[in-house]
This record gives structure tokens, sequence and C-alpha cells, in this order.
């Protein structure tokens, strides 16, 4: 086990399960969103189930060990790396977009986390945390609506923090199979098409309740 947090290949390997992780719990979230398109009371439900419970409290505790685990990895690697380099920490003769993403990881990293903070202030705060402190929470469905129907800004910040998970994700995919032991001529283009797929498919699903809700407002 020393070798995982001792190695680069060890945190490149935990780097990539927790980011695993993190993408099979963003394809429940925005799942999750999905329903409070079609339906409020059934949003509620699920937000009720997932309130105060001990089995939501373990499940939030498990994922914000798996996003600690996550970031340190990165921050790691990202030192780790620019020591490597000195001087040319930006040298690089291949120009595409998807390098543009791999270059920049832990910054989009970085704007990745701090709208993680915006949205725990608009939602986990007010809904869980507030349930947990003994206090009566805000309706998850009135939150969400209230937020995109009355506050554009606040679509438009979504929408730019969804744009920077994208990015990540689209590199971050791939390179997590990669390092799992997928890789070779046949595998990577096809990973990378998965990725993007993925990539696409998870900010449709988050973005479709901003942009509904906003327009919902605009015109009703």
């Amino acid at each position: 086990m020393y070798w995982l947090i001792n190695s680069s290949i060890g945190r490149k390997l935990v780097m990539s399960l927790s980011g695993v992780f993190l993408i099979l719990f963003l394809l429940f979230h925005a799942s999750m969103n999905m329903v409070l398109v079609f339906s409020a009371e059934a949003y509620d439900g699920i937000c009720e189930f997932l309130g105060a419970n001990w089995y939501a409290i373990v499940g939030t505790a498990i994922l914000a060990g798996g996003l600690v685990v996550h970031i340190a990895c990165a921050t790691l690697l990202t030192l780790q790396n620019q020591k490597a380099r000195g001087t040319d920490k930006y040298g690089s003769a291949n120009k595409t977009e998807t390098e543009w993403a791999a270059k920049n990881m832990y910054v989009l990293g970085l704007i990745v986390l701090l709208g993680l903070a915006v949205h725990l202030l608009n939602f986990w705060y007010k809904m869980q945390l507030v349930e947990l402190l003994g206090h009566e929470p805000e309706q998850g469905s009135q939150l969400v609506i209230g937020l995109f129907s009355n506050y554009p800004v606040y679509t438009l910040v979504y929408l730019i923090w969804l744009a920077a998970i994208w990015f990540h994700l689209t590199h971050g995919v791939w390179s997590a199979f990669q390092t799992i032991g997928l890789n070779g001529a046949t595998w990577f283009p096809r990973l990378k098409c998965i990725s993007t797929i993925v990539a696409t498919l998870i900010m449709l699903m988050f973005a479709v309740v901003p942009i509904y809700f906003s327009i919902y407002a605009l015109i009703f």
C-alpha cells in the first residue's frame, strides 16, 4: 500500500479510481436533477430520501473523502510534473483541444472546485446541512426552480462551471481507464470517444435544469 502514495504510478492509479467513483456520482446526480423537469413532487421525494438519514450521511462522507483523495493526488502529481519540467512548464508541440485540456487539468479542477463551493452553498447547505443542524430544510424543488428562474446570472455561472467540468472529463475519463490498463493503439481512440460521449451526456443532463427553468421563467 505504501507505493500507492509514494510513487507517481500509485498516485495516478488512486486518482483514476477516485475519478471513476466521482464520475459515477455525477451520473447519479445528473439523473436525479432530470427528474425535476418532469415532476417536482418526485424530485422532492428523492431529496427527502437523501436528507439527513444515516445512509445519506455515510454516502456524503464517502463522496467527500473521494473528492479529497482525488484533489490531493492531483496536487501532488501536478507539483511533481512542474518540478520535472523545470522552466519548460508549458512546452508542447501538440496544440489540439484535447491536449489543451490535458495540460490544464489542474486549473480546470480548481474552476470545478470553485463551482462546487457555489453549488454547496446554494443547495447542500440549505438542505442536508440545515437538517443535520436540527432545522427545517427548504424544499429542494423550490430552491432549484427559484434560483434559476429568478437569477439568470446563476444560470450563466453554472453553465461556465459545466463547461469546465466537460473539459476536465473529456481528458479525465480516458486517462483514468488508460491508467487502469486499457491502452494501446486499439483502445486509445475508443477511450477518447467514450470520454467525449460520457462527458457530453453528463453535462447535457446537468445543463437541462438551469436552461429549462430560466426559459420557463421568461415565457411564463
